[in-house]
C-alpha cells in the first residue's frame, strides 16, 4: 500500500495520526522554517522538525540530508539529528552497528573538513557523543584512534584541513562530556579514561603550537582545544609546556585572546593548587608580561591590559594561600601582588577609559582572608609585609573612586554613570573589608589626608579628592563601630569647613554625617556642628535621599539630645513637606524622623507639634472625604494616610523600642495621661470612618487605613488600650461589608496584644466571632478567589490559639467549620520560596530578616560580599528599585548587628519598595 505524502505544516498541526518523516518532507519543513513569512507556519514547521529529529526515521534521512548537493542549512539539520539520536537514544543502537556508525561519521567529518564549518562542528559533536558512549570498554583508545586516523597520509583532504577537523573534534569532546547525560557512575569512568587519553592530545598540541610553520588559524584552534581540555581538571604539571607556549603566543595579537583564555582556564582549575612547583614557575612568566602591560596602558590598548590583568588575577586569586605558604618565595609573590596593584590603579576613569581595575577587587579580599587565616607567628610576618601594601591599596582605590571633572562627567551616558556608581560601591565594600586588617590606623590615615587637603594653601582645592576621602571614611563608618575612634571629633569639626559646591560632594557629606549618627548620640555637644548642614540640604531636591535618610538617622540615634533643636527641625520639615520637594518615599522617611524626634519631648510639646504638623493634612483629608471618589483624590488620600502611619510608627513616648537596646539608656519618666497618638487618633477617628465609608471597596485605601492603626498598635502596645472598643467595632463593620485581608491582619494584632487582658476581652471576642462567621461564609462560596484572605485568616487563627485559646471555647463559634476551613486551606498552593522582591507572602519577611540578622552577626565579612553580589544584577530583586535604594538597604542591614527588630523593619520597608507599595499601600506586617 502506498504511503500518503504529508505536508509538514499539516502534520505539525496534528492533522494526521502517522507522521511521514521523509527526506522530501524534512526539506519542505526546513524551507518553511527559514523562508515562510508567516510566524504561525514557522512555529508549526519547527514543532514538526523536532518530532522528526527524535523519530526512528531520523537514522535514515540524516545521512541523506548530508549529501554534498544539499545547502548547509539542510546538512546542518541532518548532523544535528544524528547528534540527538546518538546522545539521547544510545540504548536503541544495536552493539553490532557501533563500528559502522563510527566509520560513517569519520567519513562525513573528512568530507566536511573542507566544507561548511557549522556542519563540521555538529558532526564532530555527534562523533564525540558516540565516543563518550563507547568509552572505555567498547572504544578504549578513542582519542588516540581519532588522532591516528586524521594523521593518515592517504586522506583526500589536505593536511591543514585534516588538522583543523581533528582539532575541532578534540575541542568539542571535553565540552560534550561536560554537558552529556551520562549516568553518574559512567561519568566517573569516562572522566578517568579522558584524563589518561590527554597523553595522546597534549604532545600533538605542543608540536603544533611550537612549530614555526603552523599557520595562525591552526595555532588559534590549538589554544582553544587546550582551553577545552584543561577544564577536565588535567594535572597542572602535565600542562606546563603548553602553558609556556601559550605565554609565548601572547605576543601575537591574533592569538592573544585565545592564549589568555587558555592560560586563565589552566590556572583556575580547582585542582591546580596541589602543584605548587608548577605555580611557582608561572610567577616569572606572569611578571614577564609587565612591559607588555605597561605598553598597552600607555597606548590605550584596553583589550591587552584587560587580558594580562585576568592572567595575573587568576594566579593570585586562585592560589594566594598556596603561594603564601612558600615563605622562601615571598618576594616573587609580593612582586605579583604589586603587579595586580598596578592593574587596580590603572590610569583612567572606570568604565569610560578603562575596564580592568574592577577585575582585581576580589583578589584583595582573598589575599587578606588568607593572611588572617595563618597561625599567629606567620600572620605577624605577613602583616609586616602587607600592611604597607594595603595602605597603598586604600590610596589607589580612593583615587579610582574620584569623580571626573564636571565637564567630562557631563558627557558620560546614564549607563556609564550607573556602572561607575556600582564600581564605587565595590570600592566602598573593599575599604570596609580592609579595615579588618588595618584597623584604627586607617581612619587616622584618611583623617590626616582630609585635614591637609582642607587646610593646605599650596595645592589647588579639588572637590573630587575631598569627596573620595569622605567617601572612604563613610564606607567604613557605615558598618564599623567608630564610637571609640579618636579622629571622629576632628572629622566632625572639619565637615563645616568643606566648601560644598557640587551635588556629589554634598551627597557624600550627608551620608558621612548619617554614618556618624551613633557617635553623635554619645557626643551630643557636636550635633550643632552638623545639624544646620542637614536641615539646609533638606530643601534641595537633588539631595533628597541623602539628607532625609541622614536626618532620620540623627533623629533615631540622638533623640534624647534633640529637644533644643526640635522646633527648628519640625519647622524646616513642615516647610519642605508643604512645598512637596521630596518624592513619596522620602516624605515617609521624613515623617518617621519626626516620630523619633517627638518621642523624646514632653507630652504637651508633642501635642503642640503634632497639631501644627498634621493639621494641614487633616484639613486636606476632610476636603477629600467630601469629594466623589476618583483616581487622583485616591492617591492623595493614600499619601496622607501613609504620612500619618509613618509618623505613628516611630512616635513612641514609652520607648518600647529602646527596651531592646540595654538598660543603660537615658530614659525619660513615663508620662501620665493619654498617649498623644491616641489623642490624635480619637480626634480623627470620625474622619477616617467617613473616608472608609466612601472607599470601602478599594483595597488600597482600606489597607492604608488599617496600616495607621496596625503601626500604632505595634508601637504603643498597652498605651493603645483606649482605642480598642471603637476600633473593634469599626473593623467588624468593615469586614462584614467587604471582607479584606488587611482587616484580618489588624484583628490579629489586636488579639496578640489585648486578648489576654480581661478588660479588653469582650470587644476582641466579639470581633473575632464576627470575622470568623463572615470568613466561614466566604469559604462556603468558594475561597479560591480570595487567597490573601485565607492566608490572613489562618494566621489570625494561629495567633488566637497561641495567645488566647479561650476564643475557641465560645458556644457561638462553629469549631468544626473552622477546622474544615483549615483542612481546605491545606490544599492551597504552597507559599513560595522566600523572595524579598515581592514574589512571596509578606508574612515570610520576618524569616528573611532572621536569616540576614544571623548572617550579619556571625558571618559579617562574607555577608558584605554576598549582599553586594546578590543586589548587583539590574532589575533584581525588583525592577522598581533604584540602585541607590539597594545601596541604602545593604548599608542599613550591615550596620545593624544588635537590634533584630530594626532589621525586620528594614526588610519590611525594602519589600514595600520592591512591590511598589511604599508610600501608597501600607499593609506590610509591621
Amino acid at each position: 500500500m502506498e504511503r500518503r505524502e504529508e505536508q509538514p505544516g499539516a502534520a505539525g498541526a496534528g492533522a494526521a495520526p502517522a507522521l511521514d518523516f521523509t527526506v522530501e518532507n524534512v526539506e519542505k519543513a526546513l524551507h518553511q522554517l527559514y523562508y515562510d513569512p508567516n510566524i504561525e507556519n514557522k512555529n508549526l514547521a519547527q514543532k514538526w522538525l523536532m518530532q522528526a529529529q527524535v523519530s526512528p526515521q531520523a537514522w535514515h534521512f540524516s545521512w541523506q540530508l548530508l549529501q554534498p548537493d544539499k545547502v548547509p542549512e539542510i546538512q546542518y539539520f541532518g548532523a544535528s539529528a544524528l547528534h540527538i539520536k546518538i546522545s539521547r537514544y544510545w540504548s536503541d543502537i544495536p552493539t553490532d552497528q557501533y563500528e559502522s556508525l563510527k566509520a560513517q561519521l569519520f567519513t562525513q567529518i573528512t568530507h566536511f573538513a573542507s566544507g561548511s564549518k557549522i556542519v563540521l562542528t555538529r558532526l564532530c559533536v555527534a562523533l564525540a557523543s558516540l565516543a563518550l558512549s563507547m568509552m572505555p570498554d567498547a572504544w578504549p583508545c578513542a582519542v588516540a584512534d581519532m588522532v591516528r586516523l586524521f594523521q593518515a597520509e592517504d586522506s583526500p583532504v589536505d593536511g591543514q584541513g585534516r588538522c583543523l577537523a581533528l582539532l575541532e573534534l578534540l575541542t568539542v569532546l571535553p565540552e560534550e562530556f561536560q554537558t552529556s547525560r551520562l549516568p553518574q557512575y559512567r561519568k566517573g569512568l569516562v572522566r578517568t579514561s579522558l584524563a589518561v587519553e590527554c597523553g595522546a592530545v597534549f604532545p600533538l598540541l605542543e608540536q603544533l603550537l611550537q612549530q614555526p610553520s603552523s599557520p595562525s588559524c591552526v595555532r588559534q584552534k590549538v589554544l582553544k582545544c587546550f582551553s577545552s581540555w584543561v577544564q577536565l581538571e588535567v594535572p597542572l604539571q602535565d600542562c606546563e609546556a603548553l602553558i609556556q607556549a601559550a605565554f609565548a603566543a601572547l605576543q601575537d595579537s591574533e592569538l592573544f585572546d585565545s592564549s589568555v583564555e587558555a592560560i586563565v582556564n589552566a590556572i583556575s582549575q580547582p585542582d591546580a593548587q596541589r602543584y605548587v612547583n608548577t605555580l611557582l614557575k608561572l610567577i616569572p612568566l606572569v611578571l614577564g608580561l609587565q612591559e607588555q602591560l605597561r605598553q598597552a596602558v600607555q597606548n590605550g590598548d584596553m583589550e591587552t591590559s584587560h587580558g594580562i590583568c585576568r592572567i595575573a588575577v587568576a594566579l593570585g586569586e586562585n592560589h594566594s594561600r598556596a603561594l603564601l605558604d612558600q615563605v622562601e618565595h615571598w618576594q616573587s609573590f609580593l612582586a605579583l601582588v604589586n603587579m595586580i596593584m598596578f592593574c587596580t590603579g590603572i590610569p583612567g576613569h572606570y568604565p569610560v577609559n578603562e575596564t580592568t581595575s574592577s577585575l582585581t577587587l576580589t583578589f584583595w579580599y582573598t589575599l587578606q582572608d588568607d593572611i588572617l587565616s595563618f597561625e599567629a607567628e606567620k600572620q605577624a610576618v605577613y602583616q609586616q609585609v602587607y600592611r604597607p601594601v594595603y595602605f597603598q591599596l586604600v590610596d589607589v582605590l580612593l583615587h579610582k573612586a574620584q569623580f571626573p571633572s564636571d565637564e567630562e562627567y557631563g558627557f558620560w551616558s546614564s549607563d556609564e554613570k550607573e556602572q561607575f556608581r556600582i564600581y564605587r560601591v565595590d570600592i566602598s565594600d573593599t575599604l570596609m573589608y580592609v579595615y579588618e586588617m588595618l584597623g584604627a590606623e586607617l581612619l587616622s590615615n584618611l583623617y590626616d589626608k582630609l585635614g591637609r587637603l582642607l587646610t593646605s594653601s599650596e595645592e589647588p582645592y579639588s572637590w573630587q579628592h575631598t569627596e573620595a576621602l569622605l567617601y572612604g571614611f563613610q564606607s567604613i563608618a557605615e558598618t564599623i563601630d567608630v564610637n571609640y575612634s579618636d579622629v571622629v571629633p576632628g572629622l566632625i569639626g572639619l565637615i563645616p569647613r568643606i566648601s560644598i559646591s557640587n551635588v556629589q560632594l554634598a551627597d557624600t557629606v550627608m551620608f558621612t554625617i548619617g554614618a556618624l549618627s551613633e557617635w553623635l548620640a554619645d557626643h551630643p555637644v557636636m550635633i550643632n556642628s552638623v545639624l544646620p548642614l542637614v536641615l539646609h540640604a533638606l530643601g534641595n531636591p537633588e539631595l533628597s535621599v541623602s539628607s532625609v535618610s541622614t536626618l532620620k538617622k540623627i533623629c533615631r540615634e540622638c533623640k534624647y539630645d534633640l529637644p533644643p533643636y526640635a522646633a527648628n527641625i519640625v519647622a524646616v520639615s513642615q516647610d519642605v513637606l508643604m512645598k512637596q520637594i521630596h518624592k513619596t518615599s522620602q516624605c515617609m522617611w521624613l515623617m518617621q524622623a519626626l516620630g523619633f524626634l517627638l518621642s523624646a519631648l514632653q507630652v504637651e510639646e508633642i501635642l503642640k507639634n503634632l497639631h501644627s504638623l498634621i493639621s494641614p493634612y487633616i484639613q486636606q483629608l476632610e476636603k477629600l472625604a467630601e469629594e466623589i471618589p476618583n483616581p487622583s483624590n485616591k492617591l492623595a488620600i493614600v499619601h496622607i494616610l501613609g504620612l500619618l502611619s509613618n509618623l505613628f510608627t516611630t512616635l513612641d513616648i514609652s520607648h518600647h523600642e529602646d527596651d531592646h537596646e540595654g538598660p543603660e539608656l537615658r530614659k525619660l519618666p513615663v508620662p501620665q495621661g493619654p498617649n498623644p497618638v491616641v489623642v490624635v487618633l480619637q480626634q480623627v477617628f470620625q474622619l477616617i470612618q467617613k473616608v472608609l465609608s466612601k472607599w470601602l471597596n478599594d483595597a488600597q485605601v482600606v489597607e492604608a487605613v488599617c496600616a495607621i492603626f496596625e503601626k500604632s498598635v505595634k508601637t504603643l502596645l498597652d498605651d493603645f488600650a483606649p482605642m480598642v472598643p471603637q476600633l473593634c467595632e469599626m473593623l467588624g463593620r468593615m469586614y462584614s461589608t467587604i471582607p479584606q485581608a488587611s482587616a484580618l491582619d489588624l484583628t490579629r494584632q489586636l488579639v496578640h496584644i489585648f486578648a489576654h487582658e480581661p478588660a479588653h476581652f469582650p470587644p476582641i471576642e466579639a470581633l473575632f466571632l464576627l470575622v470568623t462567621s463572615v470568613t466561614l461564609t466566604l469559604f462556603q462560596q468558594g475561597p479560591r478567589d480570595h487567597p490573601d484572605i485565607v492566608d490572613s485568616f489562618m494566621q489570625l487563627l494561629a495567633q488566637a490559639l497561641k495567645r488566647k485559646p479561650d476564643l475557641f471555647l465560645c458556644e457561638r463559634l462553629d469549631v468544626k467549620a473552622v477546622f474544615q476551613c483549615a483542612v481546605l486551606a491545606l490544599k492551597f498552593p504552597e507559599a513560595p520560596t522566600v523572595a524579598i522582591g515581592g514574589q512571596a507572602s509578606r508574612s515570610l519577611m520576618d524569616c528573611f530578616a532572621d536569616i540576614l540578622f544571623a548572617l550579619n552577626k556571625h558571618c559579617f565579612s562574607l555577608l558584605s560580599m554576598w549582599i553586594k553580589e546578590a543586589l548587583q544584577p539590574p532589575g533584581f530583586p525588583s525592577a522598581r528599585l533604584s540602585p541607590e535604594q539597594k545601596d541604602t538597604f545593604s548599608q542599613q542591614i550591615l550596620r545593624e548587628r544588635v537590634n533584630k527588630r530594626r532589621v525586620k523593619e528594614m526588610v519590611k520597608e525594602f519589600t514595600l519598595l520592591c512591590r511598589g507599595l511604599h508610600g501608597t499601600d501600607y499593609t506590610a506586617d509591621y
